[in-house]
């Protein structure tokens, strides 16, 4: 069930499945090859994660949000990730900045081989170490779960091959701020990394925004 679920997870945050789109059992069923009872846990536990929404008379769709929630979950994931990394005993111990840089260079790789989904994982991977940092693991947790959330809000710094080399960027002055055990400019950097996929999100949904609203003149 766990591969089903990291499977859909990825298709999620890489825009293979939509902001609304649907998410029919029965198709699960027959791609995955699943008991009916064990499709349902998957699409419960994407639920939990803030991947998916139940709908009455419409069932599971991707979950879609608005702009507003966006800049909430964003402002929110701001004060988590900056205090988080605040709290980080300065200078870090070499070995613990060596598995940091080794988790980099499995970010670099992927990203040179254009294989999403390793970039995708190794990501997840780099920032987990890097708040791991702080010793305070259910604030990891908790930036953790919020990160979750704005999967799919997350698609064009993924899938665009300049925001992917920004982001790749961004953790290599990350790496930097914490070897000079620079404090402020590892505050800014991680406030600054969540500002694309922001600004991304609310540009794409003005866009359909407008586009629907011409289509509507047009009829």
């Amino acid at each position: 069930m766990q591969l089903v679920v990291e499977i859909l997870e990825e298709e999620i945050v890489l825009g293979v499945l939509h902001p609304r789109e649907r998410l029919v059992e029965d198709d699960l069923l027959s791609r995955f090859q699943l008991k009916r009872h064990v499709v349902r846990q998957v699409l419960i536990e994407l639920e939990r994660m803030g991947l998916v929404e139940r709908k009455r008379n419409i069932g599971a769709l991707v979950k879609a949000y608005s702009v507003e929630e966006v800049k909430n979950l964003y402002a929110v994931r701001e004060l988590m990730e900056t205090h988080c990394v605040g709290i980080i005993p300065l200078p870090v111990p070499l070995p613990a900045l060596d598995t940091l840089i080794a988790v980099q260079h499995e970010h670099d790789v992927a990203a040179a081989a254009g294989d999403l989904r390793r970039v995708f994982r190794a990501n997840i991977t780099f920032h987990r170490t890097l708040f791991g940092l702080s010793n305070n693991p259910i604030l990891v947790d908790a930036i953790q779960d919020h990160a979750q959330r704005a999967h799919s809000v997350r698609t064009s710094t993924l899938v665009l091959p300049e925001q992917l080399e920004r982001a790749r960027r961004e953790h290599w002055q990350i790496i930097e701020a914490l070897r000079e055990g620079d404090r402020e400019q590892l505050i800014r950097v991680c406030r600054d990394h969540l500002t694309p996929s922001l600004e991304a999100y609310i540009a794409a949904h003005n866009r359909r925004a407008h586009g629907s609203s011409l289509a509507s003149q047009a009829g």
